[in-house]
């Protein structure tokens, strides 16, 4: 397929550019995906405002896409055009030493669509055929939508291993919404959400979403709230979905003796936490990072939205034509009240759910 589309490149931090730019050509193992909808995620944010993968300026953004299969290459035999998909966006080699010991999402080369090179903020993006996951025809083309959010939710619950019982503490409300509904979904118990005053009109909807306490840490200290719902005990696990030095410092301090804290929010590189090593040794405290969903969790992902276990629906805020992006970003400055907003190309006006 030959020709133009259109699409946002950033061009430079706060310079997005809504373009005409050639259809991706794709190889013998890739396939053309015309783009049904994208959401919005923190790091597009941060792409735009140069924070996040300055370096690989001009490229277009967006990752959280999915669409419908146009064309494939002559390789590609799981998937043909018509067909609905997600795309993992992950894109790593497959043969340096990460990858042969299963840790794709450490590859050497490691990379991803939307985030590092040309994404779903257009009507068509290219990607390897591998990576497409069949979308149930009859799937909510908004639940479509949440596949890739979900698959960063789903690893991080894998890496964090939580037991049935568990307590478990989400620091964050705005991906750490699905954090909670997760956790919940897990078995655990209680689950408890912390926010600022800036989230307040987020409180019920994480409620609604599963959370057994909504901490407001502008109010309270969080630390000794959790403490006390915990029984003087802390939380067992601790996952902190903001990205910054204080709130981690503030998630180690929550969790009980051999507790885990999962890393899921992104600081700055430069940026530095002060935990006490001290604790690690006779606390027996664990950590670990999960960055992305991988692999099959797309189809897990799938397969959770599509049989209605997971239901993200109250994060849904709006949906806005392509070209809107931009007005969008500075939307996002001042308003608190949009969790996920969806870019649907070819929209004629913005719908408000």
């Amino acid at each position: 397929m030959t020709g133009t589309m259109k699409a946002m490149v950033v061009q430079e931090p706060f310079k997005m550019e809504y373009l005409d730019v050639p259809i991706p050509v794709i190889g013998d193992d890739e396939v053309l995906v015309k783009i049904k909808m994208c959401g919005i995620c923190g790091s597009d944010k941060s792409i735009y405002s140069g924070k996040y993968a300055r370096e690989k300026l001009p490229f277009i953004p967006g990752h959280e896409f999915w669409g419908i299969i146009e064309e494939t290459g002559k390789n590609v035999k799981n998937v043909k055009p018509g067909d609905r998909v997600a795309v993992d966006i992950c894109l790593t080699c497959g043969t340096c030493y990460f990858c042969r010991h299963g840790d794709g999402l450490l590859c050497e080369t490691f990379t991803q669509l939307g985030i590092h090179t040309d994404g779903g903020f257009a009507e068509y993006v290219k990607a390897p055929g591998k990576n497409c996951y069949l979308l149930p025809d009859d799937m909510d083309d908004y639940l479509c939508g949440f596949v890739e959010p979900l698959t960063t939710v789903i690893h991080a619950s894998q890496r964090m291993q939580p037991k049935i019982g568990d307590s478990v503490v989400v620091i964050g409300m705005g991906l750490g919404l699905l954090h909670a509904q997760m956790a919940k979904h897990r078995g655990c118990a209680p689950v408890i959400i912390v926010g600022t005053n800036a989230d307040k009109g987020r409180f019920d909807t994480a409620r609604e979403m599963g959370a057994d306490y909504v901490i407001n840490g502008d109010e309270e200290d969080p630390v000794e709230a959790v403490f006390r719902i915990t029984n003087g005990v802390g939380a067992d696990n601790v996952l902190e979905a903001v990205g910054t030095p204080e709130t981690y410092e503030m998630a180690f301090r929550m969790l009980r003796r051999g507790g885990k804290l999962e890393a899921f929010g992104i600081c700055a590189e430069d940026a530095f936490a002060k935990i006490r090593p001290y604790e690690f040794v006779l606390g027996e405290k664990k950590v670990s990072g999960s960055c992305a969903g991988f692999g099959n969790n797309w189809a897990e992902a799938i397969r959770l939205l599509e049989y209605g276990i997971i239901k993200p629906q109250k994060m849904f805020s709006m949906a806005i034509p392509l070209e809107e992006l931009p007005q969008m970003m500075e939307e996002f400055k001042t308003r608190r009240d949009l969790i996920k907003v969806f870019v649907v190309p070819g929209l004629k006006e913005r719908i408000v759910f």
